[in-house]
């Protein structure tokens, strides 16, 4: 049954993080998981001063806020300052991550806390955990419930506001024109991705959860030019990666998560190599 826990839950992160990975790719702001990954430490130290524990809840909440920050400024940044994104997010997580560690150097010098020990969790913990019942006749791990109803709150976000994401997404301008408030679902989208990458960090691990949130995407954007089948193929990608990597991972006797993101980037590569309108090996083999 562990093995069933641990393959629900890359499953679970591997649906909502290639879901809004589509949307950030798209966007040409893929880094910004990577991004959250460092400049959420404050969040973790300030959370720790108010709260004086390591409990993980005070931690999320503090991580999660300073997630929805680092995707604010970087926005103000590009749009204000008229900096590229990809300039605005390195300067924000450099940024806010060195201030963490000067927060931790003057008021928490003593104290095991940093990134490892809140939020860069290990999928292969998850089968640990202690069952818990929230709905009758139903027990999971607390770490499959959070990230079922992250996951379901993504897709109702997608189903219920796609043509707010679609048209602010290819078309802001026209968006625009006809009332829709592109800065209002550019911060609801990242919102959601703050929070899925923050909740997912302390599931499966910082690296994993950046991993999910490119590569599925990108793998699905070499394969279609629908939006709605690169969601599919993407949410699928996860899946797929989850399964084969978790069980390359008992083979190996290795780490899960490092074996569920390199099935990521063979799925990547073999696309990348043999996609049939833009694989370049299929292409050269046309021409």
């Amino acid at each position: 049954m562990s093995d069933f826990w641990i393959i629900l839950t890359g499953c679970l992160a591997a649906i909502s993080c290639g879901l809004l990975g589509c949307f950030l790719i798209l966007r040409k702001m893929a880094m910004i998981g990577d991004a959250i990954s460092h400049a959420v430490l404050p969040g973790i130290v300030i959370a720790f001063l108010f709260s004086g524990s390591l409990n993980s809840f005070p931690m999320l909440i503090g991580a999660a806020s300073f997630g929805l920050l680092t995707t604010f400024l970087i926005e103000l940044f590009n749009k204000k300052g008229g900096l590229q994104k990809d300039a605005s997010i390195g300067i924000t997580f450099t940024w806010l991550f060195a201030v963490g560690v000067i927060l931790i150097s003057l008021y928490a010098d003593n104290v095991h806390i940093d990134q490892d020990c809140v939020l860069f969790g290990e999928i292969a913990y998850v089968a640990l955990e202690p069952l818990t019942s929230l709905l009758p006749g139903i027990s999971a791990p607390n770490t499959v419930w959070i990230l079922g109803t992250v996951m379901i709150l993504v897709i109702a976000m997608i189903v219920f506001g796609y043509k707010g994401l679609f048209l602010t997404t290819f078309d802001p301008s026209f968006a625009a024109t006809i009332g829709v408030s592109t800065v209002a679902w550019h911060y609801l989208l990242m919102s959601a991705v703050s929070v899925t990458t923050v909740v997912s960090f302390e599931s499966v691990g910082a690296i994993l959860v950046v991993a999910l949130l490119i590569a599925p995407a990108a793998t699905a954007y070499l394969l279609t030019d629908q939006l709605p089948k690169m969601l599919i193929i993407a949410a699928l990608a996860g899946i797929i990666a989850s399964i084969g990597g978790y069980y390359l991972a008992v083979w190996l006797d290795a780490s899960v998560a490092a074996a569920i993101a390199t099935v990521l980037g063979i799925e990547f590569t073999l696309v990348f190599l043999f996609a049939p309108k833009n694989g370049i090996i299929i292409k050269k083999f046309i021409k």
